[in-house]
């Protein structure tokens, strides 16, 4: 996939995209939207039960799949209007792909998509419940940090973020792309034709006011 989830993964996540506490404050912070106007933050409370992980999975050349993922917690330190650090945790028991490439009597259905994430060969959930992502430095819309998935921890960016603010309702994204073998998810198709993408793609959104 371009992930078979992501995080699935989080993170995303996937961490995902991954942690601390469920809501958090924020200091001030300004940043561009979209239509490059900036947005000026007071005292962020960041709702886990709003924020999620999007992901998104490619068997190459034949079909992908895309999906949610909840996060559980939620953490956003912000200090002389940059992001200093955070964290945010996946729960990957929470996957719902949202995609229609299904074919239940080809044997390809939700369930058996999301048992095969679930299971030893992926993310092996029963286990390792949890991804989690610690961001460790920011700078340029980049948040450089510490990607946990299956146990395993390893230095990851989320890209392209940005703030944007609706009335009292903050909306914080960005982007992370990981390898899905280095976290141990090293499950290959038997069929040559179906080939799995090593690349997860995951979609952050945290949602705060």
């Amino acid at each position: 996939m371009k992930t078979k989830i992501g995080i699935l993964g989080m993170i995303a996540a996937m961490g995902i995209f991954m942690a601390s506490c469920s809501q958090s404050g924020q200091k001030q912070t300004t940043e561009s939207t979209g239509e490059n106007r900036e947005v000026k933050i007071d005292n962020i409370v960041l709702n886990p039960d709003e924020s999620r992980v999007i992901w998104k999975g490619e068997m190459l050349g034949i079909y992908s799949h895309e999906g949610i993922l909840k996060l559980t917690q939620t953490k956003l330190q912000i200090e002389d209007g940059q992001i200093s650090g955070g964290s945010f945790i996946a729960d990957l028991s929470t996957i719902v792909p949202t995609d229609e490439n299904f074919n239940p009597e080809e044997g390809r259905s939700r369930e058996k998509l999301v048992g095969h994430l679930s299971s030893a060969d992926f993310f092996d959930i029963e286990n390792h419940p949890t991804a989690k992502f610690e961001i460790t430095d920011f700078a340029n819309s980049t948040a450089t940090g510490l990607l946990t998935i299956r146990g395993i921890t390893s230095e990851e960016k989320v890209n392209n973020i940005k703030i944007s603010k609706e009335g009292d309702i903050v909306k914080i994204t960005g982007d992370l792309v990981f390898d899905r073998k280095k976290y141990g998810v090293s499950w290959d198709s038997p069929l040559q034709d179906r080939v799995l993408s090593n690349d997860i793609e995951l979609k952050v959104e945290l949602i705060g006011s």
